[in-house]
């Protein structure tokens, strides 16, 4: 009886043994402090270097070969997973069968890797072409993993990875870079889809959004050529401006062509070449820049400081690409040494109006991409970016300081004019996307997406463009972004004055600065949601949504 009892006995226990290897979860008090366990652990500190915490369990089967391994209370490994390297668990981690961490890991508390998952900390060399694989150096950055991180199957981490606490990497994922904290990670590379605690946007919204977007490109599409012809005179074009009053200026000859471009009719023959002329004939040849016939520049100030005579590098120098030329000069008064441009973008008041500093470095920016294409540049675009890469700030990833009146309106608007000029438009990477992210959201957010008299074109631009850019570079809050690109198309599609377009802002009347404006908003919000190919219009001038200085 006794043997038979034994032998029952023996069986179960194997049995068990068995499925504890594959679910391992199902560890008892028991299991943990059994002679079998305490003799694995001392072998492992023995051959292994581990340090493993009394709670902890490592399954018979685990294949364990470690340099260094550290283990903390609760966590468990199961059998067949692979542990290799210098690997460190915190408390209540587990690590499923199949599962392979390999090289320098580090795991926070709470992190849940499933089967069949890689986590490799090192990689091989590669890069010289001449010597075999196998004999080019091993590299390890590490890779890192906070707290509460769930990790699905088949999922792969790849050397120099740090992962946020409460992320989740969905199974089958293949993550090359960092993951923000929350963010729940998918596809090939990983890209953020949503965060944790956010909602997934309804297909009904969706839905709702691209409609919205359809109604008003036909509406657009079709009344375009009205709104230019409402604003036309025999003199020029006269139209309602930012602030409301309707005037003449250049720059309303400028946003018609802009607006007939963008929907694919750009002026064209004599017409083309009669409004070359007279913008060409506006540049003064003694320092490149435009000033405006109808608002001239004091005389007795330096012409840097007009306002209009440096937008219009942009607003007529765009002009002049869209009809096929280009400025008659150089901007060479944008040409300065290091100590001299240093001093100019010294000179704006960064603290207080960061918004004019912004446009500032937009005209000089600007100005530096058009004589390095179409004449002789100096060392001007390396200067710039130098300054700008020494002087953002860290924690706001924008240039400038809040104001205790406005908050951040300020940087955030500023951020945009400054990167449209320079980061957009010669393609290089803004210094820090993430955290200018969440700035811009943080001010979209306290103003409760804007309304009433904060509801201007200039807003949602200023907010969807920086939106839009560094979401080139990273994923972080991106569904919050995209909420924001939605809301704007689903409250433009009442804003069209029929016949006339966009008004700059509510309670003002339609306008072509509102309308081109609104329009290239609308391009931008409607192409960080994938579907820029349902809107009509494509910005071709100073709002235009491609990199056109790389290599410059």
């Amino acid at each position: 009886m006794d043997k038979e009892i034994s032998k029952n006995r023996s069986a179960v226990d194997t049995e068990r043994d068995a499925r504890l290897q594959f679910l391992t979860w199902e560890r008892s008090a028991q299991d943990i402090g059994s002679d079998q366990q305490k003799k694995l652990k001392e072998e492992l500190a023995r051959s292994a270097g581990a340090r493993i915490a009394d709670s902890a369990y490592i399954a018979r089967d685990a294949r364990v070969f470690t340099a260094s391994l550290v283990i903390g209370e609760g966590s468990w490994i199961a059998g067949h997973a692979l542990v290799r390297g210098d690997v460190e668990f915190g408390s209540n981690c587990s690590v499923n069968p199949y599962a392979c961490i390999s090289g320098k890991v580090r795991c926070g508390n709470g992190v849940r890797i499933a089967s069949l998952v890689s986590i490799v900390g090192f990689n091989h060399g590669f890069d010289d072409p001449d010597v075999p694989i196998n004999d080019q150096p091993h590299i390890a950055l590490g890779i890192l993993i906070g707290d509460d991180v769930w990790i699905g199957a088949n999922a792969v981490i790849l050397d120099g990875v740090t992962i946020g606490n409460g992320a989740v990497i969905a199974a089958g994922a293949v993550v090359t870079k960092d993951v923000p904290k929350l963010a729940i990670v998918a596809g090939v590379p990983a890209k953020v889809v949503r965060r944790r605690g956010e909602t997934v946007i309804a297909r009904s919204r969706r839905g709702e959004v691209e409609n919205a977007l359809t109604r008003i490109s036909k509406t657009a599409e079709t009344e375009w050529r009205d709104a230019l012809v409402r604003h036309s005179t025999p003199e020029g074009y006269i139209s309602a401006e930012a602030d409301g009053m309707v005037r003449k200026a250049i720059r309303h000859q400028c946003d018609a062509i802009e607006i007939a471009a963008g929907f694919g009719q750009p002026p064209t023959g004599d017409e083309a070449k009669s409004i070359i002329d007279r913008l060409q004939a506006l540049q003064d040849p003694s320092n490149g820049f435009f000033p405006d016939p109808y608002r001239l520049p004091n005389p007795a100030a330096n012409i840097r400081e007009d306002t209009l005579a440096l937008y219009n590098v942009l607003s007529i120098g765009y002009a002049l690409e869209i009809l096929g030329t280009h400025p008659s000069h150089p901007i060479s008064g944008v040409e300065l040494d290091a100590s001299a441009l240093f001093d100019w973008l010294e000179s704006f008041p960064w603290s207080t109006r960061a918004w004019l500093c912004g446009d500032r470095v937009d005209a000089i920016a600007t100005a530096l991409y058009f004589n390095a294409r179409y004449f002789k540049s100096g060392r001007g675009k390396e200067i710039l970016f130098g300054w700008l890469a020494t002087h953002v700030d860290r924690a706001t990833g924008l240039w400038g300081k809040p104001t205790a009146e406005q908050g951040l309106l300020q940087p955030v608007n500023g951020f945009y004019r400054l990167t449209r000029g320079a980061y957009a438009q010669f393609g290089i990477p803004v210094p820090l996307p993430e955290a200018a992210i969440n700035s811009v959201l943080s001010h979209y957010r306290s103003n409760r997406g804007f309304s009433g008299a904060t509801y201007t074109a200039c807003n949602l631009l200023d907010t969807i463009h920086p939106l839009w850019l560094c979401l080139k570079q990273t994923d972080f809050m991106r569904a919050q972004a995209e909420n924001v690109a939605e809301t704007i198309i689903l409250q433009a599609q009442d804003r069209w004055v029929s016949g006339q377009g966009f008004a700059f802002a509510d309670g003002q009347v339609a306008g072509l600065q509102g309308t081109e404006m609104w329009l290239s908003t609308l391009h931008l919000a409607a192409d960080l949601l994938g579907i820029a190919g349902e809107f009509a219009f494509v910005p071709q001038g100073v709002h235009r949504a491609r990199s056109v200085g790389q290599g410059l």
